[in-house]
């Protein structure tokens, strides 16, 4: 009974912690013109390609090229977690970051240069009015934080069916199931150094993505202080979140993503240029659908998840 009561004040006071050491940020509460509120919970997951906070070594050593100021969004992810008494599994969407679309306040342009312009707040109101979905919570990591929470769950596996050579992104693995580390796993979500780059890049970002929860939802880390410390202060170390999220509920985002997960991609209509390059254009029927489904706890029409994962 004492070891029962010691490991769960461990707990709530690491949890008290780490919600304590969080970064924090204003992003969703003074957005305009939101969507209503649908079923269940819907994150906007990012991944930030600044290079602010890193150091000319860390550049070098995270072969993450020159800093760029503010930078863009590298990954762009919407998470649904359907609400209580769903029988929908949780979804992972991803955004490609090419995508063209109404930029408020700077007409249309790809949708990673609402980061560069506004920050979070304004990629969020982006995502929120080209999706028609109203976003609960907001998270978003660096790329020295990413590596840092890989290294410390000591690796993810992965097991990709081609070698990858990308010396852009530092990346140079065989085929194979192998284990990557933190600065491995890095190159590999960046690099488009495949036969369909940026398609087959997404697919990549999720699948590591939910290996890396499942990996950190794992006995071999939680019931080893040695994995599970360096986890949780790599975390609230990396992770910037909106100001109304808390550390229970990331804990049931890792829950929701450490089951099964539906994974697509906005369905995408056309790969066209413009003055803002080459850009992505939505197939706008199957896209409301998918985001229809979503905002309702829905199941998502079959033929919507084949045009979204060719």
């Amino acid at each position: 009974m004492a070891l029962v009561v010691v490991v769960v004040l461990a707990g709530i006071g690491t949890a008290i912690w780490i919600d304590t050491t969080l970064h924090r940020i204003p992003v969703l509460a003074a957005l305009p013109d939101r969507p209503a509120a649908g079923s269940g919970t819907t994150w906007l997951l990012v991944g930030s390609d600044s290079r602010e906070d890193l150091t000319p070594a860390q550049q070098a050593e995270l072969s993450t090229g020159g800093d760029l100021g503010a930078g863009r969004t590298d990954t762009i992810l919407l998470v649904h977690v359907p609400g209580l008494g769903s029988s929908t599994p949780a979804t992972m969407v991803s955004i490609p970051r090419d995508s063209y679309l109404p930029i408020p306040g700077h007409g249309q342009d790809k949708v990673n240069a609402a980061f560069a312009l506004g920050g979070a707040p304004l990629l969020a109101q982006t995502v929120e009015q080209a999706t028609g979905l109203r976003l609960d919570h907001y998270a978003e990591i660096g790329f020295d934080g990413f590596a840092e929470m890989v290294d410390a769950v000591g690796g993810v596996t992965m097991c990709p069916t081609e070698p990858v050579d990308d010396p852009l992104a530092g990346l140079d693995i065989a085929a194979g199931c192998q284990t990557l580390d933190g600065r491995t796993a890095l190159g590999y979500v960046r690099s488009r150094a495949t036969p369909r780059a940026d398609l087959d890049r997404m697919i990549n970002q999720r699948k590591f993505m939910a290996a890396l929860v499942h990996r950190s939802a794992s006995p071999a880390v939680w019931a080893n202080p040695l994995r599970w410390y360096p986890l949780a202060r790599a975390a609230a170390g990396a992770v910037t979140v909106d100001d109304g999220t808390h550390v229970w509920d990331l804990a049931r985002l890792a829950w929701a993503l450490h089951g099964g997960v539906t994974t697509t991609t906005v369905p995408i209509g056309d790969f066209t240029g413009n003055d803002s390059g080459s850009v992505v254009e939505w197939d706008d029927d199957a896209a409301a659908r998918l985001f229809h489904a979503l905002a309702t706890d829905s199941a998502i029409p079959a033929d919507v998840l084949t045009a979204g994962n060719i």
